[in-house]
């Protein structure tokens, strides 16, 4: 393992220094080892690593290659890592949720296209007719979201809370809402959302959201303290 890590660092020093750019082939295996003083097994093991995380392009017969190092490459294992938090650490992530998701949401009163706020209209009707469908509900309060915080033109921050946001994360609030009546209201909250932007409020926008995250928030905590909710480690 050490052997792998520092293989690791070395292609991770030469992607940062740019001789490795986005990108570029790496060199043959026997000649990188060679380059970087190292094992052949260390530096296959090392563009194993760094081919599962979304940096290095393993095509078969071709070479290796340096992605195009995309934050939606990059932060792509961010989503399946949050599946698999447990209860409490789920908690967290709402926490984080609502430091992130208001503020961009209010960038995004700035920045989004009509075509957008068409598009989040049409969610809006699609979440009012699956009001009591959690799994349909899931797919469009996403969307919903999405759309929202790739209007900010930030793809770090999409990325991030797009892995943030995952499916069980909102599949627990969303069940919580309809066995709690509360589902219509939690619509009305998306409502709001895209009045506040429709309007090009900024500041509307952001509290807009900071309610709802919120509101998310206090459910998923009535649904973890529910005896029914305990012990299945947030999946």
């Amino acid at each position: 393992m050490a052997l792998t890590d520092e293989a690791i660092t070395k292609i991770r020093g030469m992607i940062q220094s740019g001789e490795l750019p986005p990108g570029s082939r790496l060199p043959p295996e026997q000649q990188l080892a060679a380059q970087m003083g190292l094992s052949r097994s260390g530096v296959r093991e090392a563009v194993k690593v760094l081919e599962s995380a979304r940096v290095l392009d393993v095509r078969r017969g071709d070479g290796t290659y340096v992605t195009s190092l995309a934050p939606r490459l990059l932060l792509e294992g961010l989503g399946v890592a949050v599946e698999l938090l447990r209860d409490d650490t789920l908690l967290e992530v709402m926490e984080v949720r609502r430091m992130l998701e208001p503020v961009a949401t209010g960038v995004a009163a700035l920045r989004m296209s009509d075509d957008d706020l068409d598009r989040l209209a049409a969610l809006l009707d699609d979440m009012r007719a699956a009001a009591d469908d959690a799994e349909r509900l899931i797919g469009y309060d996403t969307a919903f979201h999405r759309t929202v915080v790739a209007a900010t033109g930030n793809e770090t921050l999409t990325s991030l809370l797009d892995g943030l946001s995952s499916r069980t994360l909102r599949a627990r609030v969303w069940r919580g809402l309809i066995e709690g009546n509360s589902a219509h209201t939690t619509i009305e909250e998306h409502h709001a959302i895209y009045l506040a932007l429709r309007s090009r409020d900024q500041l509307l926008a952001h509290a807009s959201a900071l309610l709802h995250v919120n509101t998310s928030e206090a459910w998923l905590r009535a649904v973890l303290a529910a005896p029914d909710g305990q012990g299945d480690g947030g999946a």
